[in-house]
């Protein structure tokens, strides 16, 4: 019943907001409003299935791990400060968290197509 009343306080808003229905142009800031977020269970849930499944410290929780995992829990893309707040539980339960993205991948030229790098060393 308290789910509904939320709905009916939503509908409401909405209603006294935009009494003639909603401009085309504010479909995407008010979509921006109402977007789910986590809940508190389901911050504790994310981030104890991810201990669950990590390397002992201090093997940091990756922000991909944890986008990964919020994606599962909710069927949903993960919004930054849903990850912002599963990375603050974490860190307050004392596990380290990874919030760089991914390396580039190793980019050193090579005289031979890659099997060894440039060296002088190899003209004599």
């Amino acid at each position: 019943m308290a789910e509904r009343s939320l709905v009916s306080r939503i509908i409401e808003w909405l209603r006294a907001g935009y009494p003639n229905g909603v401009p085309e142009h504010d479909y995407v800031p008010l979509l921006a409003i109402l977007r789910r977020q986590l809940t508190e269970d389901e911050v504790q849930q994310v981030s104890s299935e991810l201990i669950a499944e990590s390397a002992p410290p201090p093997e940091p929780i990756s922000k991909i791990d944890a986008g990964v995992k919020i994606t599962e829990v909710t069927q949903e893309l993960p919004h930054e400060t849903d990850i912002s707040r599963v990375r603050t539980y974490l860190e307050d339960q004392g596990w380290p968290f990874d919030d760089s993205p991914l390396a580039p991948p190793d980019t050193d030229t090579t005289d031979d197509g890659g099997d060894r790098p440039d060296t002088d060393e190899d003209e004599s």
